[in-house]
């Protein structure tokens, strides 16, 4: 008689559903800038898709949970401090400080919660 042990599956708590929520934000957030901060008819759409695609290339190759190319702790908080860091400053370029701070404030507070989660 032999016996299984059954895995518990990871289960997604309040602070992943708000983490993934902030990472939309980010990248809807860096389309809306690249329609709205440039002149012309034509760069403003080539940068309202280019700029969210590239953060969700950058997103899915070093920090999604199943990324093309495995970082260290230190190289995923880069990458995304970076993506995060590059949408707050977005806002704050639109002329929406507020919007910049509560954004900011938010995506740090979760990336801390999940780096510390991710340590242990």
């Amino acid at each position: 008689m032999t016996q299984q042990t059954e895995t518990a599956p990871d289960r997604i708590g309040i602070a992943e559903v708000i983490r993934f929520i902030l990472e939309l934000f980010a990248f809807v957030s860096l389309g809306i800038w690249g329609f709205l901060a440039w002149p012309g008819p034509w760069l403003n759409v080539v940068l309202c898709v280019a700029t969210p695609l590239f953060a969700i290339l950058l997103w899915a190759l070093f920090r999604s949970p199943r990324a093309v190319v495995r970082l260290d702790a230190f190289g995923k908080a880069l990458i995304e401090i970076l993506i995060m860091g590059s949408a707050a400053l977005a806002w704050l370029m639109l002329g929406q400080p507020i919007v910049a701070v509560v954004f900011g404030v938010a995506a740090a507070v979760t990336g801390v919660i999940s780096g510390r989660k991710e340590l242990r």
